[in-house]
């Protein structure tokens, strides 16, 4: 005697090998024994076997129409075995009963299960109708999907996948049809989306690819501002007496956050002032504009093009623009004219009159050591003519940028080697707001440590410095930088103790020069604007108080919106040095092996791997002949053609911060700027590479 049972939901059948009124043991075909209850087994018989059973079931099943067997079922609940004998013949056929077993089985939308035993209900009219029309639905969309899929293996693309191409790449919506197609394509062609998509010619503008790949990532919803207006300036603060204020930034900085002025030279006493854009004196803690700031954290630089923290009125506002006074929050500094030790501070908030806005491109070249140092004025050739008249503060801010430097490197233990440049990328033709990828792209140099970079540097360094030291005598909490030391694989780190700076050279080290462009640097100006503001009971009144949670959640977040925004700079750069071997049909360059296969190009911020290294002493200049270049994936290949000699590594001239890891990971490609370079660099943060 065999019987049919339901197991697990499903069907099966086997030989009872013995039965009580509960239960039955039974052998199934692959000679598993079960031990089935008695109200689980819906049919028993003594012939056929059971898998002739179930395959003749099986094709008498596809046979019965569902429709004419919903007509014949009765309305209430109903057996299995009643409906074979009102569809095929009364008494049914042990067949006859087991493929109406399965027909109903697999048609839920036409009958629903009514308890076990094998009982049914038909489902009612309407119901079965939006049933009906739902699988009709879903077989056109599985047609269109399997339609697109079968365009995609072809190599082409069809246009819905087409126009939502970037939402299938980086934000899928994996229930959507043009998702599945993609993934039903890749799984056919043994191809990685991308590369599918790539054969299919989907990606038009590698440009456009990382664009919105980091758009769809950090800034889903755009990257334009609220209606929200810039705070009104303040109208109680005091103007700065007797100070012409001058900044020093690229002529594509817009938010400039910093300037400087001296006083007192020739007197014995020089008063140093270091004067930051204000827009805490205005933003409150909390407030709308607040909320902008804290979701972005930071503003994102790429050659051509920048995304800023703040909207425009606000930055245009309190930006240290030439011209009128400023609100400000000023340091100043009375110093040794002859020692250029410090002997005392204070800080102030007030407006300050901007006098010049200076430009590293255009002065570069002018303000050299060379003549910073010659005291033969008052006129110089070629010199602008309000430049000539700052001969004097800066050559001695040069002066006091050089102590303050090796001081520092005294406390490092070793001196900053800077052995190569900072590149620069230029943009021609960008027509619109944005660039569309396809502009003729410019690669110049600065090198590290000239005078203008140096001198600004050293100002921020010891404004950093004095207010995280501030701050911490004061007792009000801020947002640190440090490194314990110099150590390989010793980072920086971000935290709310002053601890110190290893990579500077200083005792602590908080950032709060860029609140226009670095919410970190904000949320300090708030503590300082306290401390100004209430001296010895500042810790009561200031926005953070000791251990809050809100500024370890400040900290965890720029650390990780700030690294993503570095290395979508870097990916930036890279896609515009490999535009720019094709622009000028370079297919050889110099350059120095690192290591790993790794070597790096003499003259462009490029590296790249390269066959034909085995043997080469790190250091060891070789002749590069390139191969494919891809700007989706940004890889490049290379050959070694040529051997040119070894070049002995200088001393502190390290890999790391090199941007090595587009090798591995070419799409998430860093190359940031790290704190020691700060001390060298025209600002403490990155600059835009191109006019914004």
């Amino acid at each position: 005697m065999f019987a049919l049972f339901e197991e697990a939901g499903k069907l099966a059948g086997g030989r009872i090998l013995s039965s009580t009124d509960a239960t039955h043991q039974i052998e199934l075909d692959s000679g598993r024994r079960v031990k089935v209850k008695a109200t689980q087994v819906l049919l028993t018989f003594a012939q056929p076997a059971v898998a002739e059973l179930l395959r003749d079931a099986t094709e008498l099943a596809a046979q019965i129409d569902l429709d004419l067997a919903w007509e014949f079922a009765p309305e209430g609940d109903f057996g299995f075995a009643e409906l074979a004998a009102m569809y095929f013949e009364d008494p049914p056929s042990t067949v006859q009963q087991a493929a109406t077993l399965l027909r109903l089985h697999e048609a839920p939308h036409y009958f629903r299960r009514a308890g076990k035993g094998g009982r049914f209900r038909k489902a009612p009219a309407d119901v079965l109708q939006q049933a009906l029309a739902a699988i009709e639905r879903k077989k056109a969309v599985q047609a269109q999907i399997d339609a697109w899929a079968d365009e995609l293996v072809q190599g082409r693309c069809p246009e819905p996948i087409r126009a939502q191409l970037y939402r299938i790449l980086f934000k899928p919506d994996k229930n959507a049809p043009e998702y599945k197609a993609v993934v039903h394509a890749a799984r056919t062609t043994h191809l990685a989306p991308l590369a599918l998509l790539q054969r299919a010619e989907a990606i038009t503008s590698a440009y456009q690819f990382h664009w919105q790949r980091f758009l769809h990532e950090h800034f889903p919803r755009g990257t334009g501002f609220a209606a929200l207006a810039a705070p009104p300036l303040p109208d109680d603060l005091p103007l700065a007496e007797g100070v012409a204020a001058f900044s020093i930034d690229d002529s594509s900085t817009t938010e400039i956050d910093d300037a400087l002025s001296v006083q007192g030279l020739g007197s014995g006493t020089v008063t140093l002032g270091i004067h930051i854009a204000a827009p805490g004196l205005a933003i409150a803690p909390g407030s709308p504009l607040d909320a902008v700031a804290r979701e972005r954290l930071s503003t994102v630089y790429m050659p051509g093009h920048k995304i800023t923290m703040l909207p425009d009125a606000v930055v245009q506002t309190y930006t240290l623009a030439e011209g009128a006074p400023r609100p400000a929050v000023s340091l100043y500094l009375t110093i040794d004219e002859a020692t250029l030790e410090v002997r005392g501070s204070t800080t102030r908030l007030e407006r300050v009159p901007i006098a010049h806005n200076l430009r590293h491109d255009q002065l570069d070249g002018v303000v050299s050591p060379a003549w910073l140092e010659d005291a033969s004025g008052p006129s110089w050739p070629g010199v602008p003519a309000h430049v000539a008249a700052l001969h004097g503060p800066l050559a001695w801010l040069w002066r006091l940028a050089q102590a303050c430097k090796a001081r520092r490197e005294a406390v490092r233990g070793r001196p900053e080697t800077f052995t190569r440049p900072d590149y620069t990328f230029k943009l021609l033709g960008v027509a619109g707001d944005e660039p569309t990828g396809d502009e003729t792209v410019v690669i110049g140099t600065r090198a590290r440590g000239a005078p203008l970079d140096l001198i600004v540097a050293e100002a921020m360094i010891l404004a950093n410095h004095h207010w995280g030291q501030w701050l911490a005598d004061s007792g009000v909490p801020g947002i640190y930088r440090s490194q314990t030391s110099l150590a390989p694989g010793i980072k920086v780190r971000m935290g709310t103790k002053p601890l110190p700076h290893a990579g500077i050279g200083v005792p602590c080290y908080a950032w709060s020069t860029s609140p226009l462009r670095r919410y970190t640097d904000l949320v300090n100006q708030w503590q300082i604007i306290a401390c100004a503001r209430h001296g010895t009971t500042a810790a009561l009144a200031a926005p953070f108080k000791p251990k809050d949670a809100a500024l370890l959640a400040i900290i965890s977040a720029f650390d990780a919106a700030y690294t993503a925004y570095a290395q979508f700079q870097g990916t930036m750069e890279r896609y515009w040095t490999l535009r720019y071997l094709r622009q000028q049909g370079i297919t050889e360059l110099e350059a120095a092996y690192l290591k790993d296969n790794l070597v790096r190009a003499e003259t462009l911020p490029l590296v790249l791997a390269a066959l034909g290294t085995d043997g080469l002493q790190r250091g060891e200049r070789v002749r590069v002949r390139l191969g494919t270049i891809d700007e989706v994936s940004l890889e490049v290949t290379g050959t070694v053609v040529e051997r040119l000699g070894v070049t002995e590594p200088v001393e502190g001239d390290t890999l790391e911060g090199e941007p090595e890891e587009v090798l591995e990971a070419p799409l998430t490609v860093a190359v940031a700027m790290d704190d020691a370079d700060e001390a060298a660099a025209a600002s403490p943060a990155p600059t835009p590479a191109a006019p914004v």
